[in-house]
C-alpha cells in the first residue's frame, strides 16, 4: 500500500480537483403536456394521469 512521503500543496491538491464539478441535468420539453423532462425518459406528469 503506497504512503504519502511529503504533504501535497494546496496549489496541487486545487489542480487535481478541477475536474470535480456538478453539471446541470440536461432537461427537454414533453411533447405532450410540455413539462420538463429528462431525455429518452417518461414524462412523470404525462405518466400520472
Amino acid at each position: 500500500m503506497a504512503v504519502q512521503q511529503r504533504r501535497n500543496s494546496k496549489t496541487r491538491k486545487a489542480k487535481r480537483r478541477t475536474h470535480f464539478k456538478l453539471t446541470a441535468p440536461t432537461l427537454v420539453k414533453c411533447p405532450t403536456c410540455g413539462e420538463y423532462k429528462m431525455p429518452h425518459h417518461a414524462c412523470p406528469s404525462c405518466q400520472a394521469k
